[in-house]
């Protein structure tokens, strides 16, 4: 029964892609299906075999102690304000971004990251029929994020033409950041999120090329990275802690916020109408969590924390999915890798924002198209998680 749901999940999204789709007529079937076969080779593995455990544990084992780090100086500056035995999100979840970030802009700083970036980029751009900008963007938003990449390839961007700009801007909103990745680790399970991080990558491919199909001249499929302005490697060592601690701030401010503007608004609607706005949510999304694999008696449910992602952030509807404890682990699971994306309306302002302060004109074309690319976001994170759901 399941792989009957799979597969209907699988064609409600190529079907709620093509409605919007650019150019109907020339959409590149045979990459769609190569990129399909690959995630469900990579679902399987991920989840379902050893060596798939065995990557997974090491991953989470590498953040863990990178954690453990962290701790140490979160230690030094904060000791004694928690009490004992209780974990601050702030201190225990958000803060560890700091060092993470500084870890990033090492490995930026000695090429490291670039060259592993752009040769990846180079090789997926044989498998999913885009241009070479198209997929080495996909790779360097999981790892800078979704702002920062667009620095990089900044001489480029006044030159793209519309469709292209969709494309770039679909990667950075389908995929999350590689600072922001043990926070997450902290909040559900580390292998939902590695599966997550490679399924998304994908499926990124998949919808953009159904809602934004194009072929790229070979004369303009020209992959040119932005070096980063010379730097001593101290001055970049304090520019990237200072970054991380920007990021762990404005997600604090982004829960506060949320968090407490969802409350109000619960409050408000069970003292009118009996019943919480996130559960009148979780009933226009529970069909899509159903399509996506998940039992119908907990798809209300499960339709509340995905509503909730999208209208708020990723972190608030973690924070909620750990309230949910009647929820069986399948759909833990399956809502867990749904989570993992930037997909949400807050990020249209921030995509936005990032490309308007290299090129209004790009910033204001993007702006135009913001909720097309959160519908198509929304898509590559259902489609993450029915392929998920296959192997839960």
């Amino acid at each position: 029964m399941k792989y009957l749901i799979a597969i209907l999940g699988v064609l409600v999204v190529f079907g709620m892609a093509f409605l919007v789709s650019n150019d109907k007529k020339n959409i590149r079937y045979r990459p769609l299906a190569v990129m399909i076969v690959l995630q469900l080779i990579l679902g399987f593995i991920l989840l379902n075999t050893n060596v798939g455990e065995y990557l997974v544990k090491g991953v989470a084992k590498t953040f863990e102690s990178l954690l453990d780090y962290a701790g140490a100086g979160i230690e030094f500056v904060f000791g004694g304000i928690a009490n004992e035995g209780a974990g601050p999100f702030f201190l225990n979840v958000l803060l560890p971004i700091v060092f993470i970030s500084a870890l990033i802009g090492i490995l930026q700083y000695i090429k490291v990251l670039p060259i592993i970036v752009k040769y990846i980029g180079i090789v997926l751009s044989k498998v999913n029929g885009m241009g070479k900008l198209e997929s080495y963007n996909a790779v360097a938003s999981a790892i800078l994020g979704q702002s920062e990449v667009f620095i990089s390839v900044k001489k480029q961007i006044a030159l793209l033409p519309r469709h292209r700009m969709y494309t770039l801007c679909a990667s950075a909103m389908s995929t999350v950041s590689m600072s922001i990745v043990g926070a997450y680790m902290r909040m559900i399970e580390p292998r939902y999120v590695v599966t997550a991080l490679v399924l998304n990558l994908f499926g990124g491919f998949i919808i953009s090329s159904i809602v934004n199909p194009y072929e790229v001249p070979k004369e303009e499929d020209i992959l040119e990275v932005q070096e980063e302005e010379k730097q001593s490697f101290f001055e970049m060592l304090g520019e990237y802690i200072m970054d991380g601690f920007k990021v762990a701030i404005t997600v604090a401010a982004m829960l506060l916020g949320f968090v407490a503007l969802i409350a109000l608004i619960n409050g408000i609607f069970d003292g009118i109408f009996g019943i919480s706005f996130q559960e009148i949510l979780g009933y226009i999304f529970a069909p899509f969590a159903f399509v996506m694999g998940v039992p119908w008696k907990e798809a209300v449910d499960a339709g509340s924390i995905m509503a909730t992602k999208l209208v708020s952030n990723e972190f608030v509807a973690m924070l909620a999915l750990g309230n949910f404890t009647n929820l069986s682990a399948r759909t833990i699971g399956i809502v867990s890798v749904f989570l993992v994306s930037f997909a949400n309306f807050s990020s249209i302002g921030i995509i936005a924002g990032a490309v308007k302060g290299l090129n209004e004109k790009q910033g204001n074309v993007v702006a135009r198209f913001g909720l097309k690319l959160l519908y198509g976001a929304t898509l590559v994170s259902v489609l993450s998680a029915t392929i998920a759901g296959l192997f839960l």
